[in-house]
């Protein structure tokens, strides 16, 4: 099995380096899709000597959006060029643990699921940011009312899905809506399996970079409901 990992990067020049060498400290086989949308910051000097870097495990390939477009925009671009036979989501920040992947991808690799969630909730989480835990709380209730389902953390970035569902998923959301959008069209029809497994969280402050807000909820709920009606 080949693992696509899809990074959207804005801005991230303080942890781009470090993240790309957890992700290819993973022991297996992986082509690495940095799409960096419209970075100012120094970021791309980072990604340009990155960029066709290989060794036994890795691939890094770097796509270059001219300006800044969202998260959806950058998952749309990646989604479209994977190669590998299951796609994660890695963003370029250091609250997502790479280590963990081999767990994240057990159910997909032992034919029991077609897609995982990995749930902050659920596993180790810094104890950070009441109010986007609330946040959380009520996009997760919309989500399990509106598609029928449990889901303990529709927002999280580690999505794993085969190939083929990725590249059906025909993404519009340009934003952080992407999030409701993938996860819409996913239990939609409820024809995947799809299971969530507990992952570790690092949340940063705003002082980090972090860069979702409080109105994003608004922005998500236009996704989950337009996708559901």
């Amino acid at each position: 099995m080949k693992l696509s990992v899809v990074m959207p990067c804005y801005n991230e020049k303080n942890t781009i380096e470090e993240i790309v060498s957890r992700v290819r400290a993973v022991p297996i086989d992986k082509e690495i899709l940095i799409v960096d949308d419209g970075s100012t910051d120094g970021t791309r000097d980072i990604l340009a000597r990155l960029n066709g870097v290989k060794d036994s495990h890795n691939e890094i390939r770097v796509i270059l959006h001219e300006k800044n477009q969202g998260k959806g925009a950058a998952l749309r671009t990646g989604f479209a060029q994977i190669k590998g036979d299951v796609v994660i989501v890695q963003d370029c920040d250091l609250e997502y643990h790479p280590e963990e992947y081999p767990h994240l991808l057990d159910c997909i690799v032992t034919d029991r699921a077609d897609v995982v969630y990995g749930s902050r909730f659920i596993g180790t989480h810094r104890v950070f940011f009441y109010k986007h835990y609330l946040g959380n709380k009520f996009v997760n209730f919309v989500t399990n009312v509106l598609y029928d389902t449990f889901l303990t953390d529709m927002m999280t970035c580690y999505k794993v899905m085969r190939r083929e569902i990725a590249q059906k998923l025909d993404l519009h959301a340009k934003g952080f809506g992407v999030e409701a959008e993938i996860t819409a069209k996913i239990f939609k029809n409820h024809k995947y399996r799809v299971y969530e497994t507990p992952c570790a969280y690092s949340g940063r402050g705003y002082e980090e970079g972090k860069k979702i807000h409080w109105w994003h909820t608004f922005v998500v709920l236009y996704w989950l409901i337009r996708e559901r009606f």
